[in-house]
C-alpha cells in the first residue's frame, strides 16, 4: 500500500502540468478564470461550431498566456481544403503547432477522411506547422468501436506519428474508477508507446449531467462504481467532483510500470468553476 506521503506527493505531481478543455463559447469563462499560464488548453470541434469560433477561442487561449491544443475532428471535415483551411487560419494566430485529433461523432465521414490516422497520413499537419499531436485513448472501450479494432488503430496511429516526426500524448476518455484506467496504461506501454498519457477526469459537475455524459460515452456507473467515485445514483440533484477518483489514482500509480502521467480535465461543469475547483483542490489535496 502506498504512503499517505508518497500519495501526496504523487497526486501533487500528477496536478503539476494538468491540461483543459473548452469549446468555441467559453472564451468569457476563460478570459475570468484562474488558469495558470502556460496550462495547456484543448478547443473542441463540435458540430454547432464554426471556423471562426474555433480560430476565435484559441486566438483567446494565446491571449490568456496559455497554450491552444485544438481539436481536428477528421470525420466532421468536408473536405481536404477544410482541413488545410482550418490549419492556416490557426497558424496565422500562431495557434497551430499543437493539435489533438480524433475520429469525431458522425457515423459517416462529411468529407475524405474517415479517422484520426486518415489526417494524420494526410502530409497536411506538418506542412502547416503542427509539430505536437494528441490521439484518444479508451480505457473502458468505445461504445460504437471493439476492442480489437481500438488497440491496433492506436498502434497505427502512434506509428504514423513516429514516421512523420511527430511528437505527441495520448488523452483518455474520462471515466469514474481509477483502476480499468491503470490497467490499460499498463496495456499501452507493453506497445511500446512510451509518451505521456494524459488521464481524463470529469471536472465538478451535476450528478445528472455526469451520468448523461457517461451513458453518451459509454463510461462505467455501476452502482459500485459510482460510490467508490462518490456519485449518487438516488440523489441527482447533487453535485459531485473527481477528490476520491485523483486520491486513488495517486495512490495506486507507480511511474515504473505507467510510465510518464498527466491529468486532463473535461469541463462540463464550466470551465470556470473546474479552474476554481483545481486550484481549491490542490491547496487543500
Amino acid at each position: 500500500m502506498t504512503s499517505t506521503p508518497l500519495r501526496s506527493r504523487r497526486l501533487t505531481e500528477l496536478l503539476q502540468d494538468f491540461s483543459l478543455e473548452m469549446t468555441g463559447k467559453d472564451i468569457e469563462e476563460l478570459e475570468s478564470a484562474n488558469i495558470p499560464a502556460g496550462t495547456r488548453i484543448n478547443v473542441t470541434f463540435l458540430g454547432n461550431e464554426d471556423l471562426a469560433m474555433r480560430v476565435a477561442a484559441a486566438r483567446a487561449v494565446k491571449r490568456r498566456g496559455c497554450t491552444p491544443v485544438p481539436h481536428v475532428s477528421a470525420r466532421r471535415l468536408t473536405s481536404e481544403k477544410a482541413l488545410a483551411d482550418f490549419l492556416s487560419a490557426l497558424r496565422s494566430e500562431a495557434a497551430a503547432e499543437e493539435i489533438f485529433v480524433v475520429g469525431g461523432d458522425p457515423g459517416q465521414p462529411h468529407g475524405p477522411y474517415a479517422d484520426a490516422l486518415s489526417v494524420i497520413r494526410s502530409g497536411l499537419l506538418e506542412a502547416h506547422g503542427v509539430r505536437r499531436v494528441s490521439i484518444t485513448g479508451y480505457p473502458e472501450g468505445h461504445p460504437g468501436i471493439p476492442g480489437h479494432v481500438l488497440w491496433p488503430a492506436l498502434a497505427d496511429k502512434h506509428a504514423a506519428l513516429r514516421e512523420k516526426n511527430l511528437t505527441g500524448d495520448v488523452i483518455t476518455q474520462f471515466g469514474f474508477d481509477a483502476d480499468p484506467v491503470l490497467d490499460w496504461i499498463e496495456q499501452v506501454r507493453e506497445l511500446g508507446i512510451t509518451g505521456p498519457i494524459r488521464i481524463g477526469v470529469p471536472g465538478p459537475a451535476g450528478v445528472r449531467r455526469l451520468l448523461r455524459f457517461a451513458t453518451r460515452f459509454g463510461v462505467g456507473t455501476s452502482a459500485s462504481i459510482a460510490k467508490k467515485y462518490g456519485l449518487s445514483l438516488t440523489n441527482l440533484m447533487g453535485t459531485a467532483g473527481p477528490d476520491q477518483f485523483l486520491h486513488t489514482l495517486a495512490g495506486d500509480y507507480h511511474p515504473a510500470r505507467h510510465g510518464e502521467v498527466k491529468l486532463h480535465f473535461y469541463t462540463f461543469g464550466g470551465l470556470r468553476a473546474t479552474a476554481d475547483w483545481i486550484t481549491n483542490f490542490r491547496k487543500e489535496g
